[in-house]
């Protein structure tokens, strides 16, 4: 069974380009292997959100609201986890994940639910396109990975200690040339390694 393909409406995040592929139809099984790292364990990361995000604002409060010039430092070094890259849909300007991507989180918590991942920890990451103020993007950003975690922990009962969210706004466009296209607004699914 494959995933059917959507369309992502509004600012979302996603984490890393690095070895991530996006993906609008996937198959369970490539789900695993994008998030187990083609058979290979993730090795522990350590992570702090909150110095994540604080970094990125004090970027925003020194560069401006004009476009992100380059991704923060702290991120870079996710660039290599296990990683895949889905389109879940919001209304727009909105954290209300549209019914029709219950779908997708659906496949996402039957993938985290499998035995090759239940030891892993995961950054849910939304990142969104650079319409709108930086600022904006982030938090808007936050929320919405914020509702993904929330989807997959209470609708499809992933373990809350398995999951963490990270919005990054437009700090990591995709498609750096057209800063507002939608290859921008994307969630990402990373494994930072045994829990």
């Amino acid at each position: 069974m494959s995933l059917r393909r959507y369309r992502l409406v509004g600012c979302l995040v996603a984490l890393i380009s690095g070895p991530a592929f996006a993906q609008s139809s996937v198959s369970p099984g490539e789900i695993l292997q994008s998030l187990t790292g083609a058979g290979g364990a993730a090795q522990a990361v350590e992570i702090d959100v909150s110095a994540i995000r604080s970094d990125i604002e004090q970027r925003i409060q020194v560069e401006g609201t004009e476009n992100a010039a380059s991704p923060p430092p702290a991120l870079q070094a996710l660039a290599t986890l296990p990683n895949l890259t889905l389109v879940i849909e919001f209304d727009l300007n909105s954290d209300r994940i549209q019914p029709r991507s219950y779908t997708t989180v659906g496949y996402i918590a039957d993938a985290l639910h499998h035995p090759l991942l239940l030891g892993y920890r995961f950054v849910v990451g939304g990142h969104s396109d650079a319409s709108g103020g930086r600022q904006h993007n982030l938090d808007l950003s936050q929320r919405r990975a914020d509702a993904v975690v929330d989807a997959l922990t209470t609708t499809f009962r992933v373990d809350p200690t398995q999951l963490v969210s990270l919005g990054l706004g437009e700090e990591q466009l995709r498609d750096t040339s057209d800063p507002e296209g939608a290859t921008n607004r994307r969630v990402q699914l990373l494994n930072i390694g045994p829990r």
